[in-house]
């Protein structure tokens, strides 16, 4: 049954990580990112190692108490004529009651599960903030290629003007407003290669690489559709639900062992004393050899009474733990659905208005063959563009890391 149970949770850490991959084409990308962080990962490899000394504890309980040795030689001899003892040795081995040690290595068992949830949780959050990363660099890497294009407009613009000027259409100030405006926008553009190094830094610190490590990240990316979304009941399947289950599976555990453990304790060993001849030993053995048999009989028990209270605490506590997560999960989750949908709508929204600007932007160029331009409204309608294009290329990022967080939730 563990073994099915820990099958079942590498599986479900193996489906998580997927769902962080197919939403669209930076799949591969985004992959090799998280693969990479979970190898090299030093948070992972301490719960793993936990995990390992929580297993390896299945040996240091599947053992009997020490094994008692006792030696004792006649140091001055009185002056007797009765057979005398020259020394005695005796073993004695105290056996657990049925049943205690495989109940230890019940107990210690179902710790070590609760330790590989550990990993399973640091796994999946590892593999969402890598995730959240890459989404960010995207939303910087598009509005850059955003200002760009902008720029490459506004220098056909400026060109325009400048030949407006030439010919008394316009004035030199409509010339200088274009080549403000480049400005504004170069210095953005300056500002979000800075941002892309910073978030560029931080993921590559959640991958344990060299901080100046470049990242490459997809060109474009598209809302799909249909969203990616099973129900509120997928949260059962949450690992950070599935650990308390486990921990309340540990203290049932810890209750039978304590059951165990106030049961009494057997003790068989032997002794042999070893004595002088003597005239008054007539048998041909001299030496005596006896069997022990000893029991220990807990009497004074209060402390596995006190014991099995604090187990049934114990597990009112972790039920009311769960609980809360659950509620607090739930909450997380309704949220990350709320802005994904938002997400959607604004997105829409900038497509439309963007197509609006884009057709008053042709309308006021056409002015220009019948001998009239505005260049103010020609700013006006280039700043609305990148405003719509800017919150775009937000809304998709948004998008995204809202159904990361909802993939990490519910899957």
């Amino acid at each position: 049954m563990r073994n099915l149970n820990l099958q079942i949770i590498r599986k479900a850490v193996l489906i998580l990580c997927s769902l962080f991959f197919v939403l669209s084409s930076q799949s591969q990308e985004l992959e090799t990112l998280i693969n990479e962080a979970l190898a090299n990962s030093p948070e992972i490899q301490k719960f793993d190692l936990k995990y390992k000394i929580a297993s390896e504890k299945v040996n240091e309980v599947n053992s009997l108490p020490n094994t008692e040795f006792n030696l004792g030689v006649m140091a001055v001899k009185p002056e007797m004529d009765m057979p005398m003892e020259r020394f005695r040795v005796s073993v004695m081995q105290m056996l657990p009651w049925f049943g205690t040690i495989t109940a230890r290595e019940n107990y210690v068992t179902s710790m070590a599960d609760a330790q590989y949830i550990d990993i399973t949780i640091a796994k999946r959050k590892l593999a969402l903030s890598v995730a959240q990363f890459y989404y960010q660099l995207y939303e910087i890497s598009a509005k850059q290629k955003v200002l760009d294009k902008n720029i490459s407009l506004l220098q056909s613009y400026e060109q325009l003007a400048l030949t407006s000027v030439e010919v008394g259409k316009a004035s030199a100030v409509d010339v200088l407003r274009l080549q403000i405006r480049q400005n504004e926008l170069l210095q953005e553009k300056d500002v979000l290669i800075q941002q892309y190094k910073g978030i560029q830094a931080a993921l590559n610190s959640a991958m344990n690489r060299d901080y100046n490590k470049e990242v490459f990240v997809v060109s474009s990316l598209e809302i799909p559709e249909n969203d990616n979304f099973f129900s509120f009941d997928s949260l059962s399947v949450n690992p950070e639900l599935l650990k308390y289950d486990k921990l309340y599976q540990s203290v049932e555990q810890s209750e039978l062992l304590n059951q165990k453990e106030s049961a009494p304790m057997i003790g068989i060993g032997v002794e042999y004393i070893n004595q002088d001849n003597s005239p008054m030993i007539t048998s041909s053995y001299k030496d005596m050899v006896m069997p022990m048999l000893s029991v220990s009989i807990p009497i004074f028990n209060k402390k596995y009474r006190s014991q099995s209270k604090q187990n049934e605490f114990r597990k009112l506590e972790i039920q009311s733990q769960k609980e809360h997560r659950l509620n607090t999960l739930e909450a997380e989750l309704s949220k990350a659905i709320s802005n994904r949908n938002q997400s959607r709508i604004k997105f829409i929204t900038q497509q439309k208005n963007l197509k609006q600007a884009k057709d008053a932007e042709t309308i006021l160029i056409k002015r220009y063959e019948t001998g009239t331009i505005d260049f103010n409204a020609i700013l006006d309608i280039q700043e609305l563009q990148l405003k719509f294009e800017m919150n775009q290329v937000e809304s998709l990022k948004n998008y995204y890391a809202k159904t990361a967080i909802i993939n990490y939730l519910t899957n």
